[in-house]
């Protein structure tokens, strides 16, 4: 009899080896991008993560997915444009190295902050990079982009000159979001409303020659603000009030009293005061009613000179002060708590003021409707994700605020001539500095030739926004971008909707009258096992390297993929990861056992046991590659776990080992070889189709069995027109049976290799017996109706006790 040696000789898989397969694929260069290409190409905008820290299990999993489709079109034929960049623009370092130093950014000079926010950028993104690596993205990260760096700034810059120029930016005074703690104006897009509970006052004011009026408010310390009270026109408590004075407490001054909608009966007292600017609807009702502003919020939250004795105390403290006043001249009737819905700065997490500033604004409400048509032709996964985007594009009522007062990001490319105050802007091309640099022009139509810089930076999204134009290799590479834009994938989360994607498509249309992407993949959050979002915070943040010593990168990968379709938010669980882990051990053993026996390429029959398998293993293929047209893993992952487990393994190899070996030569040559042929195709196939998601174990096995060239290199598994058979259909009873059995045995206490006597089968499984007598180790195996009394053991299976 002929001996059969794995040649796999480890008995394990060893996740040690994905290390050394890393450094294989840096030297490779296996996943580099040809300019110049003749394959079409697909090229996603990987989003740039912020390098404010390394990711938790949650960012690393995102990423993870985005590779997976990276991988799955490159072994679709095309040329993947897949790069890497780190995001370093905006308030988050800022925010991060005000704490570290204890300093302030307004305090200290500009380049030295500059200085400071660099150095903890370059620390950061290294350990964003190192992950990356480990977990085995195949993107470039030896070439990765910066944000902050001059060539993706003049980016940013060039195109807010081209928007210049089609007018549609402008410069306005106007009540913002600002946030105090920050500094800045911040846009609608960059707000969150939390619910918070808060004290309501219900507060005297006086009504000449009448009783009092009581107002109910959450703001007592904007009174010194307040410019009207105003009452619902149906609530007949108050239509007597109309055209009268109010007197505003602690201020005495009168304001008048309007009826108007926006006052709810059934809230307060039904009377409301108009305060510049204690929320949206102060600032809509100061316009409606044509009421001047009396701003009482300086830019560091604290009370003006318009509050009088409250001057400079921060707002809450003002507040409780105020409140405290009010209760000891007998102004407030009660209080009560209530739960307020809170705008504050998503990053600061500080309730926002409205204050008016003088900013730059692009606009947006004006082709509101036009980026609804653009939407449209953008596919979406989930399908419903793109409601999302559309609900946002729908609340928006203001045209977007870019200007910011911060230091760490790209700089409005302006100067201003010091003698008329015109704005003059360069010529695109060359990323610009003006508050340190000299104007790059002679003088003014005015005949001035002295110029002041612009001191602010652009919101980071503007940055951000660019980042499609940008890694498409717009007005650097016509080449590239007439070949890679629109972006064939923006894969991003659920929580930058309403900036990232949304800027990003109302920036190429300004300036392309296009669509920014054909595609968007949208994905859930990661939680921690509980179902809670991770935040150091909270110390509930887990983090992937350790997984990845225990487990390995691919392990962590498969996790992340089977556990949630696309778009759903997902937990961690460690024990579930350890159930990939296991799978990568049974896919293993499988490759152990498979490379036992020689690869045919012809003189081969197959039976139908092989028939049925390849057939299943075509519906495979299908599967998988509609998994992954939609961008989601989870189809192939929990596809492929199932076949390859439940029923290539623990019932095609156990069926077809006697046939493989062959040991008694019950069986032909002829057919051997077919079984051989059939075990190779199955692995094969299998390993192709996990290849994107589980990228180390698959290229080791296939360079160990199928050649030296990468697994990664190859195409990707299309249905054979020969495989297909109408066996399939018994594929279940075949499971059924194979089951019936070994529970048979495991009752009886019989060892499964020991023989049984009399056994009858459904007659669709006559077409496997030799195989099934063979596995089971059946004398006699019967088909259709058995003709004794013999013990049920399934449906329509019967076996002599």
């Amino acid at each position: 009899m002929k001996k059969f040696t794995p040649t796999i000789r480890e008995k394990r898989w060893n996740a040690e080896k994905e290390e050394d397969l890393i450094d294989t694929w840096r030297k490779e260069r296996i996943y580099g991008f040809d300019c110049k290409t003749t394959k079409p190409v697909f090229s996603i905008d990987t989003p740039p993560p912020y390098a404010s820290g390394k990711w938790h299990v949650g960012g690393a999993t995102h990423y993870a997915q985005i590779d997976m489709v990276a991988r799955y079109f490159r072994m679709r034929g095309f040329e993947v444009l897949f790069p890497f960049g780190v995001d370093r623009n905006g308030l988050p370092v800022e925010v991060e190295v005000e704490k570290i130093y204890n300093i302030s950014a307004h305090e200290v000079p500009r380049e030295q902050f500059v200085k400071l926010c660099r150095e903890f950028l370059d620390k950061a993104e290294m350990e964003i990079i190192k992950i990356a690596r480990r977990m085995g993205m195949s993107c470039d990260l030896d070439d990765f982009y910066r944000t902050d760096r001059p060539e993706f700034r003049q980016i940013t810059q060039s195109t807010f000159i081209d928007l210049w120029n089609k007018n549609l930016v402008y410069e306005d005074d106007r009540p913002t979001n600002w946030c105090p703690i920050c500094r800045t104006t911040i846009a609608d897009a960059e707000i969150d409303y939390q619910e918070i509970e808060t004290d309501l006052y219900y507060v005297r004011f006086k009504l000449k020659d009448e009783e009092d009026l009581v107002i109910a408010t959450t703001r007592p310390e904007l009174l010194c603000s307040c410019a009207a009270v105003i009452f619902n026109p149906n609530d007949e408590r108050y239509t007597k009030l109309e055209d009268r004075t109010a007197v505003v407490p602690l201020y005495e001054r009168e304001v008048p009293i309007f009826p108007h909608n926006y006052a709810k009966p059934e809230f307060g007292t039904g009377l409301v005061m108009v305060c510049s600017f204690g929320d949206y609807s102060d600032i809509r009702l100061f316009r409606e009613l044509n009421l001047e502003p009396n701003i009482a919020i300086d830019i560091d939250g604290k009370l003006n000179e318009k509050a009088g004795p409250y001057k400079g105390l921060p707002i809450y403290e003002a507040r409780r002060k105020i409140a405290e006043d009010l209760k000891k001249l007998g102004l407030i009737v009660k209080s009560e708590k209530i739960v307020h819905r809170t705008p504050e700065c998503w990053r600061s997490k500080n309730p926002i003021e409205f204050i008016s500033m003088r900013e730059y604004y692009l606009k947006q409400l004006e082709v509101s409707d036009d980026l609804l048509q653009i939407v449209d032709l953008i596919k979406f996964y989930p399908a419903t994700s793109k409601q999302l985007l559309l609900n946002w594009i729908a609340s928006i009522t203001t045209d977007w605020p870019i200007s910011r007062r911060r230091y760490y990001g790209t700089e409005i490319p302006i100067w201003y001539c010091k003698k008329c105050g015109k704005p003059h802007l360069p010529k695109p091309g060359k990323y610009y500095q003006p508050w340190r640099e000299n104007a790059p022009f002679d003088r003014c139509e005015c005949g001035s030739n002295e110029f002041v810089g612009e001191t602010r930076t652009f919101d980071t999204w503007m940055d951000s926004s660019g980042s499609v134009l940008y890694i498409t290799g717009y007005e650097r590479d016509a080449d590239l971008f007439n070949k890679a834009f629109p972006g064939s994938l923006r894969p991003q989360g659920t929580d930058i909707v309403r900036s990232w994607l949304y800027y990003s498509i109302l920036k190429a249309y300004h300036l392309l009258r296009k669509p920014a992407f054909r595609e968007v993949r949208i994905s859930g959050m990661g939680l921690d096992e509980k179902g809670e979002a991770m935040h150091k915070s909270k110390g509930n943040v887990v983090y992937p390297e350790p997984i990845f010593q225990k487990y390995g990168a691919d392990a962590f990968r498969l996790w992340g993929a089977m556990e949630a379709k696309v778009g759903s938010d997902y937990r961690f669980s460690e024990s579930r990861l350890e159930g990939a882990s296991k799978f990568i051990t049974k896919l293993w053993n499988i490759a152990r056992f498979v490379s036992s026996f020689p690869q045919p390429s012809d003189d081969y029959e197959l039976t139908s046991l092989d028939r049925m398998i390849l057939a299943e293993l075509n519906k495979l293929v299908e599967e998988c590659r509609r998994g992954y047209d939609h961008m989601d893993a989870f189809i192939p992952s929990t596809a492929i776990r199932n076949f390859t487990w439940s029923l290539f393994a623990d019932h095609y190899v156990e069926a077809a080992k006697s046939r493989a070996y062959n040991p008694s030569d019950e069986f032909s040559e002829r057919a051997q070889r077919g079984a051989w042929y059939t075990l190779h195709s199955c692995l094969q196939t299998v390993l192709k189709l996990l290849a994107p998601i589980c990228p180390f174990v698959s290229d080791f096995i296939w360079r160990e069995l199928y050649g030296e060239e990468s697994i990664h290199l190859q195409l990707f598994p299309e249905k054979m027109a020969e495989w297909e058979s109408g066996l399939i259909k018994i594929t279940e009873k075949f499971i059924e049976f194979n089951t019936a059995i070994w529970k048979y045995k495991k009752d009886s206490g019989i060892a499964l290799n020991e023989s049984i006597d009399i056994v009858y089968a459904p007659e669709e499984l006559k077409t496997l017996k030799i195989d099934l007598q063979s596995m089971h180790r059946i004398r006699t195996l019967n088909f259709g109706e058995a003709k004794a009394k013999l013990l049920r053991i399934g449906k329509n299976i019967y076996i002599a006790k």
